[in-house]
């Protein structure tokens, strides 16, 4: 609450006219009340990313609409409003959701927005009507001490739900130890509790919802067959899929993708790294379909990560201006329309329901096998192999390897930093965290190596393009030429980084770290 104010619950209270009356009534002898103002009506909108990435902050973005208008407001974990602004964008239009923070105008509210919310929309996570009444509290003076608010609110989304009224006790300046008494007698006689939840967290509350903000974990023991570990492993990313197949197929923001993939890539890791516990050959069956769904997302993944840099890209330019890369931004652009519909295609496609829904029976139905090893067990030798497997890549590599030698490496350290990821809760996360640190610096290297020699290529080939379809001026192709040098620049950074880089990896402190981990578990 903002300094002055203080808040309580009125649990067990219902949203009757008279509530206020009853409160009224509580002030005590040393106050009075005056008589009830008009009655506001609110419609609540509260909005956040689709990971919660405002909560987590600590922040609260409410879309406040009555008769006085519209207007968004940015509160604090206090309650303090940081910023506010009437609900229009640049050009008037009143702005829709899910729209990213740069759909609002330069300003205050989106200055703070922008850090926390990054490339991710903003989008309702819950909806409320308040009907708001409202009396001043006078002294023996009669002098006015403190207004009463009582908020009764009315949820509509995640799920209808009435939430307990809110009895807000907002102090005048020159009156905070007035206000101390009243508050007190409040909770003495209407069984007022100070509240401890915002609004939001109310009204969450009150339909049965929190907020989801980290991915659920799968819920694994040491001792747990094998089979069931990998489908419950299986299980969480299949759910992340599905989570945020609307957001793809809606283009909501470019993380819904990103996050996709991820889990169908952790998923491919899976099956080809533990698959072999799964029964009747489950593994074999589902890893073409899910290479399909790899394939698929590729595309529309690697052209947003060109617009998601192309500010960066255009900034950096020296022999050329920002502006002569514009035509490339445009084909961009073209190029991924056109791949989000095959994806969107793809995605709402029958082969798509059938690989979703077949899976989640598939692995429902998993039961262990004779003689299966435990989970820690089974997870303990397969990351000692990976570790092993990734050491000796790394150590054939010598100033002479050829670039395939780096992929194949990096592609050792994925499988092992996969294993230790979705073996994860088997694990202390402070270790694991620890042990894993070198081989993420390790990984980062590796893959701004092999991502620069990709984007190399592709910026080439969109040259081509661009000049067989006559859109490439040739101070765009230029700027496109000084981009692949620059690219070529950073795989030689890359390259000359690795040495330390792997060194640091295999390094004995750093493998006992990795196999001390394992061992902690029972593995």
């Amino acid at each position: 609450m903002q300094n002055g104010s203080r808040e309580f619950v009125l649990e067990g209270a219902g949203a009757t006219p008279d509530l206020l009356d009853s409160v009224a009534q509580g002030t005590g002898h040393a106050f009075t009340c005056g008589e009830e103002g008009p009655v506001r009506r609110v419609r609540r909108t509260w909005l956040d990313t689709f990971d919660w990435r405002l909560y987590r902050a600590g922040l609260a973005l409410e879309q406040q609409a009555g008769r006085a208008g519209t207007e968004l407001v940015l509160t604090g974990r206090d309650g303090e409003r940081l910023a506010s602004l009437p609900v229009s964008s640049g050009n008037g239009r009143a702005v829709g959701w899910p729209s990213l923070v740069t759909a609002l105008p330069a300003g205050p509210l989106r200055e703070l927005l922008e850090p926390v919310a990054g490339v991710r929309a903003l989008a309702p996570v819950a909806r409320a009507v308040s009907e708001v009444r409202e009396r001043r509290v006078l002294n023996s003076d009669q002098k006015t001490v403190a207004r009463l608010s009582v908020d009764s609110m009315t949820v509509s989304y995640p799920a209808r739900a009435q939430a307990p009224p809110r009895l807000a006790v907002c102090a005048v300046r020159g009156y905070q130890a007035q206000v101390g008494r009243l508050s007190a007698s409040l909770a003495a006689c209407c069984g007022a509790q100070a509240s401890d939840r915002s609004a939001l967290e109310a009204v969450l509350a009150a339909a049965g919802h929190q907020p989801a903000a980290r991915q659920a974990e799968p819920e694994l023991t040491a001792g747990m067959p094998a089979a069931l570990a990998i489908a419950a492993i299986l299980t969480v990313q299949l759910d992340a899929v599905e989570g945020n197949l609307r957001g793809t197929i809606r283009d909501v923001d470019t993380e819904f993708l990103h996050d996709l993939r991820v889990a169908v890539r952790r998923t491919r890791s899976v099956l080809k790294l533990g698959g072999q516990v799964l029964p009747d050959r489950l593994a074999d069956a589902y890893r073409p379909e899910f290479r399909w769904l790899g394939d698929l997302t590729t595309p529309g993944r690697d052209l947003d990560v060109y617009l998601l840099g192309f500010a960066a890209m255009a900034g950096g330019l020296i022999g050329a201006e920002p502006e002569d890369l514009l035509p490339f931004r445009d084909y961009l652009i073209q190029a991924r329309a056109a791949a989000y519909r095959d994806l969107s295609r793809g995605l709402r496609s029958a082969r798509f329901t059938r690989l979703a829904s077949g899976w989640r029976a598939a692995l429902a139905q998993v039961r262990p096998g004779r003689r299966q090893p435990a989970a820690a067990q089974f997870a303990g030798a397969r990351i000692a192999v990976a570790q092993r497997r990734a050491v000796r890549a790394g150590l054939r590599i010598t100033a002479a390897s050829p670039a395939s030698d780096l992929h194949d490496l990096r592609k050792r350290c994925k499988e092992l930093r996969y294993l230790l990821e979705m073996f994860g809760p088997l694990y202390d996360p402070a270790q694991r965290w620890q042990a894993i640190r070198e081989l993420k610096a390790l990984q980062d290297c590796l893959g701004e190596f092999q991502d620069a020699e990709v984007q190399h290529a592709e910026i080439r080939a969109f040259a081509t393009q661009m000049v067989a379809q006559h859109s490439a001026p040739a101070q765009t192709l230029l700027a496109m030429g000084e981009i692949a040098a620059g690219l070529a620049l950073r795989q030689r950074r890359a390259r000359s980084e690795f040495d330390g880089r792997f060194a640091a990896f295999a390094r004995p402190a750093s493998q006992q770290r990795l196999t001390a981990l394992t061992q902690v578990s029972g593995a």
